[in-house]
C-alpha cells in the first residue's frame, strides 16, 4: 500500500526538510497519558499559530536530547490497531471536529505510527485539556517544541483569534481554475525528488488530495494555490508578478543597463532553481598562492551560500497575493541587491536583522511555499537564514550584508557588498581597457 505522507519518513524522523520543533515523538503509546498528549498536540498543530502547516506526531519513537532513538522500538501490532482507532475516535472531541492523517509506517522493521495534522482552514480549534470526562476544553497552540495552553496567556488566546478563518494565501482554494491546470508529471517528480511514498499512489485524485494540493468543493476537485504555484506550466497566468528578474548594470560611471534575464512561464521552485545556477555562473572565483603559505587564499564575488538564502527567502517570503511586482536581482558594480514584495510581515522590526536578537514567533506569510522549499532542501529551518547570510559574506571576506525596508513595508531589499578584491580586480580591468581605446 502506498504511503500517505508527503514526505520521507526517514527524512522526517531526522529533521531533513521538516524543524524539530514541528514533530513530536512518543516512545509508547498508553491510552491515559499519551493519548491526552497525542490530543491536544494535534489540536496545537491544527491551530497552526505560527503559519508552518503544523506539524506530526510519532508514536513509537523515543527521543533523547530532542533527536529521534534510532533504531526504533516500535509498537506492537494490537498497540498500533488500538493507538489508530483511540486517536481517530479522540479527534471527534476537538472543536471544532478535526480528522488528522494518520499513517502506520515500518522503520527499521519496527511498526509505528505518524500522525500528520496540517494546519486547519477552521481555526481555532480547542481540545479537552485532559482525558477525564467532562473536562473543559482549552485552545491550544505549539511554541517552538512545547504544547502551549493559549487560554493561560490573554495576548497568546488573543492572537489565535485574530487568525480565525484565516487561511494563509497559498493555502487558499483556487476556485476559478481546474485541476486540469496541475501537471501530474510535475508533482511526481517533486515526490520522487523529497523521497515521499506517495509518489505511488496510482490515483491522480487521491494523490492530489493527499499531497493537499487539491480539495472537493460541490461534488468536483478544485487546486490549492499551492498545487498551481509549484506544479503548474505558468503560475504567472495566476498569480501576476510570480517570476524573477535579473538585472546587470555596466561597471562603468554610467551604470547603463547591460543585460536583463527573465526566469519565469515555469513552476516558483523551478524558477529559483535556475535563477541560483545563473548567479552562480556569474560569480568571480579567485585563488591566489600566498609565500609561505600551505594553504592558497580564494575569494568569490558573491558566496553563493548567502545568495542562495536571500533568494530562497525571497521566494518563500513575498506575496502571491494581488503583487503584480517580481522578485528583483539587481547586479552593480560593488554590489547584488535582491528586492521582494512586500516587506516584513507585521511584529518584524529592523533591530531584528542586527543579529542581537531572534526573530519573534510572527505566522508566516506563506506556510505551505515554506513547507515544500524545506522538503526539496532549498531552505532551511525558519530564523536560521539571516545568521547564515551573515556568516557565508565574513567566511568569504566580504563586508557584512545589510537588509532594508521602508516604513509602510512596501518592499524588502537585502544587499550583499561585492568582495573588496573583486572590486580591485574590477579596477584594473578599467585602467586595461582604457589603455587599448
Amino acid at each position: 500500500m502506498p504511503s500517505i505522507l508527503p514526505i520521507n519518513i526517514e527524512d522526517l524522523l531526522h529533521c531533513r526538510g521538516v524543524e524539530s520543533a514541528r514533530i513530536e515523538l512518543k516512545a509508547s503509546w498508553d491510552e491515559q497519558t499519551t493519548g491526552s498528549q497525542v490530543i491536544r498536540t494535534i489540536c496545537a498543530f491544527a491551530n497552526d499559530f505560527q503559519n508552518l502547516n503544523g506539524g506530526y506526531v510519532v508514536i513509537g519513537v523515543g527521543e533523547q536530547d530532542g533527536v529521534a532513538v534510532m533504531p526504533p522500538k516500535g509498537l506492537a501490532s494490537g498497540d498500533l490497531a488500538r493507538a489508530q482507532q483511540w486517536i481517530r475516535g479522540r479527534c471527534n472531541t476537538i472543536d471544532p471536529i478535526y480528522q488528522p492523517v494518520v499513517s502506520p509506517e515500518v522503520v527499521g522493521g519496527r511498526s509505528i505510527l505518524v500522525v500528520w495534522a496540517p494546519g486547519s482552514q477552521m481555526r481555532p480549534h480547542q481540545a479537552p485539556a485532559s482525558s477525564e470526562q467532562g473536562v473543559a476544553r482549552k485552545y491550544f497552540i505549539r511554541l517552538g517544541s512545547s504544547t502551549v495552553d493559549a487560554d493561560s496567556k490573554a495576548e497568546l488566546k488573543t492572537q489565535l483569534m485574530q487568525l480565525t478563518a484565516r487561511v494563509p494565501f497559498d493555502d487558499r482554494r483556487a476556485l476559478q481554475t481546474s485541476v486540469l491546470d496541475i501537471r501530474e508529471t510535475k508533482v511526481r517528480e517533486f515526490l520522487h525528488d523529497v523521497g515521499s511514498g506517495l509518489v505511488d499512489e496510482p490515483d491522480t485524485q487521491t494523490l492530489y488530495r493527499n499531497l493537499r494540493i487539491a480539495e472537493p468543493v460541490n461534488g468536483h476537485d478544485v487546486p490549492r494555490n499551492i498545487g498551481l504555484l509549484f506544479f503548474s506550466q505558468n503560475p504567472e497566468q495566476w498569480f501576476p508578478g510570480a517570476r524573477i528578474e535579473v538585472v546587470q548594470f555596466s561597471a562603468d560611471a554610467a551604470g547603463d543597463l547591460i543585460e536583463e534575464t527573465v526566469f519565469a512561464q515555469r513552476p516558483i521552485q523551478e524558477q529559483l532553481r535556475e535563477c541560483l545556477g545563473y548567479l552562480d555562473n556569474l560569480s568571480v572565483r579567485l585563488i591566489q598562492k600566498l609565500p609561505d603559505l600551505a594553504q592558497a587564499a580564494h575569494w568569490v564575488s558573491y558566496p553563493s551560500l548567502a545568495v542562495r538564502e536571500v533568494l530562497v527567502n525571497a521566494v518563500y517570503h513575498r506575496s502571491y497575493e494581488n503583487e503584480p511586482e517580481p522578485i528583483k536581482v539587481y547586479i552593480y558594480r560593488d554590489r547584488m541587491e535582491i528586492i521582494s514584495y512586500p516587506g516584513p510581515v507585521p511584529g518584524i522590526e529592523r533591530y531584528h536583522f542586527d543579529g542581537q536578537v531572534s526573530l519573534p514567533p510572527v505566522p508566516a506569510r506563506n506556510r505551505r511555499i515554506g513547507e515544500f522549499l524545506k522538503e526539496l532542501k532549498l531552505a532551511e529551518a525558519r530564523g536560521t537564514g539571516i545568521p547564515r547570510v551573515k556568516r557565508a559574506m565574513q567566511q568569504n571576506g566580504s563586508p557584512p550584508p545589510m537588509f532594508d525596508f521602508d516604513q509602510s513595508r512596501s518592499y524588502f531589499r537585502t544587499i550583499l557588498p561585492a568582495h573588496p578584491e573583486y572590486l580591485t580586480v574590477l579596477g584594473v580591468q578599467d585602467i586595461g581597457n582604457q589603455r587599448f581605446r
